[in-house]
């Protein structure tokens, strides 16, 4: 399982008032398509378009799947078998004082459904789901790199999503993974 404890360069730290626990996951279909969602953010960290792994909060009388399943549904309308935890990653958002301890799980399609996000998802965020390839999905991430926010979206999720990638071609989840 992966540990990575991650800096924020982008924002001077001040101090730190909170952690978050957050439940994250990459997931996949039969299909070898990957799911993502893509959020349009204006708000303290300015104005930008990114691709995140679904997930949020976990609320502290969930255990980690219960949020991981909860979120799933919630941002991108699907329920899933978790096939493994990727691990977890540490990370600051300085700007906002604020730790992140990001709990990561692979999981993998069994049905689609209708999204119910939240009032802010809808609002504040504009969350939309991406289905993307691995390499479209890599590439992505790449292109967020321009602001402050997407590198440390992107040093967070790369990792993770390659971890993912590579269990799963040694797993041969559904369709045949192959180097694209």
């Amino acid at each position: 399982m992966m540990e990575l404890e991650l800096k924020d360069n982008e924002w001077d730290f001040d101090y730190c008032d909170h952690d978050r626990q957050i439940c994250r996951a990459i997931v996949v279909d039969e299909k070898r398509n990957f799911y993502f969602v893509q959020v349009q953010r204006k708000d303290d960290f300015g104005i930008g378009t990114f691709i995140e792994t679904a997930g949020g909060g976990k609320e502290e009388i969930e255990t980690e799947e219960e949020a991981i399943r909860r979120e799933l549904n919630e941002e991108l309308g699907v329920e899933v078998d978790i096939l493994c935890r990727l691990g977890k990653v540490s990370d600051y958002y300085n700007l906002i004082h604020r730790h992140n301890i990001n709990h990561y799980f692979l999981c993998q399609v069994k049905s689609f459904g209708k999204s119910h996000q939240t009032d802010d998802e809808i609002q504040n965020f504009h969350l939309s789901t991406l289905k993307m390839s691995y390499q479209e999905a890599l590439k992505e991430y790449e292109q967020c790199r321009n602001t402050k926010l997407g590198r440390l979206i992107a040093q967070r999720e790369i990792p993770i999503l390659k971890k993912a990638y590579s269990f799963l071609k040694r797993r041969s989840i559904g369709k045949e993974f192959e180097d694209e």
